[in-house]
Formats: C-alpha cells, sequence, structure tokens
C-alpha cells in the first residue's frame, strides 16, 4: 500500500504544530507522507515594533525548520511573499493554492474553517474551499495537471460556535506524542514565549528555564485546548478505540468537509490514523 500524503495548510507559522502537529509526527514515524504550508510569513506576529518585518519572517521561517527537523515531516513550506493580516481569498492566492495542492497529489487536505477569529484563517479557508472542487477543473491553472484522484478535505478543531460548534469526525489520540508535539511548539519561541505570552499579559524570561519548566508552560497554556478536543469527541473517540478512548487524555480532531472527494466519516478517520 502506498504511503498516504497528507496536506495541512494554515494561515501562519506554528498553525499547523498547534492544529495537528501530533497527527503529523503519528503518520511520518508510520512511513506516512505530510507537508506543512504557512500562506503567511509571519512579520507581524511580535509585539516589539523595533523589529523590521523582514527580519521577524526570516526568523518564523527558521523557527519552522527547527520544527520540521523535530517532527520529522517530509515538507514545511511558507509563502513568503504573504504579509500577516492582509491575506486575501483572491485570485492570485486561488492558483497559487490549487497549483500547490495539484504538486503535492495529496490524499487529505486540511486547514481552518471559515468561522474563526483571525482575517488570516479565514481568508485560508475560503481559498482552501474553493480550491477543493477547482483543483480538479483542468482547464484552469492548465500549467499543472489535475490529480488522479481528487483529495479528501477536512478542517483543523475550533471552539466557535457560531454559526455552529465543530463536528469531531476524526479524533486522533496525541497523549504517546505530547512530549514531540511540546518540542516542536518550543522551536516557535517568537510566538509561544513571546508574542502570544505577551497578548495574555505575560512577560518573563524563558531563556532561563528548563526544559520541565517550559514543558510545564506549553501543557498548561496549549494543553487545554487537546484536552477540551478530546472532551468534545469523547463520543467519537470511544466509538473508535473502544475502551481505550475513554481514558484518552490530549486529543486532535478534524471535521470532513462536504466538498471535495466524498468519503464516509470512517474512511476520514482512518486516512487521518497511522
Amino acid at each position: 500500500m502506498d504511503p498516504k500524503r497528507i496536506l495541512c495548510i494554515g494561515a501562519h507559522p506554528d498553525d499547523m504544530e498547534i492544529r495537528c502537529g501530533g497527527m503529523a509526527v503519528q503518520l511520518t514515524k508510520a512511513g506516512h507522507v505530510v507537508k506543512f504550508v504557512s500562506l503567511c510569513n509571519g512579520n507581524c506576529g511580535h509585539y516589539d515594533k523595533d523589529i523590521p518585518p523582514e527580519a521577524l519572517a526570516k526568523r518564523r521561517y527558521a523557527e519552522t525548520q527547527a520544527s520540521k527537523a523535530i517532527s520529522g515531516i517530509a515538507e514545511y513550506d511558507v509563502f513568503m511573499e504573504n504579509s500577516d493580516c492582509e491575506l486575501t481569498a483572491d485570485l492570485e492566492n486561488r492558483r497559487k493554492v490549487i497549483r500547490l495542492i495539484r504538486r503535492f497529489n495529496p490524499d487529505v487536505v486540511l486547514s481552518h474553517r471559515l468561522c474563526d477569529y483571525h482575517a488570516d484563517h479565514r481568508a485560508t479557508a475560503q481559498l482552501v474551499q474553493d480550491a477543493a472542487y477547482l483543483s480538479q477543473v483542468p482547464r484552469f491553472c492548465p500549467d499543472t495537471p489535475i490529480q488522479k484522484t481528487a483529495p479528501v478535505f477536512g478542517c483543523f478543531w475550533d471552539a466557535f460556535t457560531d454559526p455552529r460548534p465543530f463536528r469531531c469526525d476524526a479524533m486522533i489520540p496525541v497523549d504517546d506524542v505530547m512530549e514531540i508535539k511540546c518540542r516542536m511548539l518550543d522551536c516557535h519561541v517568537s510566538q509561544v514565549y513571546e508574542w502570544l505570552a505577551w497578548e495574555r499579559k505575560e512577560i518573563f524570561d524563558h531563556t532561563k528555564w528548563t526544559w520541565e519548566q517550559k514543558k510545564d508552560f506549553l501543557l498548561r497554556h496549549w494543553g487545554a485546548r487537546y484536552v477540551k478536543a478530546a472532551n468534545m469527541g469523547r463520543d467519537r473517540l470511544i466509538q473508535v478505540y473502544g475502551e481505550a478512548g475513554k481514558t484518552v487524555q490530549y486529543a486532535e480532531a478534524f471535521e470532513l468537509s462536504e466538498y471535495g472527494r466524498k468519503i464516509s466519516v470512517d474512511e476520514f478517520q482512518a486516512m487521518l490514523q497511522p
């Protein structure tokens, strides 16, 4: 059986680690091919206005490559030409995303939902949703041939409820890979210890912390979202994993999109499992 090919498209560097890093590590260890893509370069993700945007973008790109080395995923690309807070679902970006999908030839494409607090996340979601059908139109972007088999599309977990709550179609326990997931997050120093901590009014010197202190911080501030996802999808966890599903503490959840290739939720679950 050929390795599965999973394409995870986020708006910013670090979005994929947060939303599907554990799944990516498990699939990679099992011999499957995972690619991360950030549609923005990360040049606004900091509170220090003295950092030139170009320097911040380069720093954040370096963080993605450090994370890639730890995770073992096949590729981690960043669209360096797209600035944070300015991403739009325009024709140029639509063509870029469609060519990206066709060239990687994924079995599954995962991205944000359209209901999201961040404009870049929403634009990314729209671009990927638009590509779900248009990537199979041969006369659109004819320089890049369409895939023989259309990919399945799905969404990363979120806790937003308007217009409707997230549907936990596929549940991936990540308890066994939380250490490496935390190490992937730890690569994004500019975000987890600086920008996002500053947003919460926390200022500290993380450079003096031991790994255990960093891990404790990461689990306290990020682990809660995976606990929430596990609890939200508890019935699905039990349905898929039986008694073991009752004891899962951390999980990543995914929703099957009605766009793209049509499959059942059980088939979707199987595609995201190692």
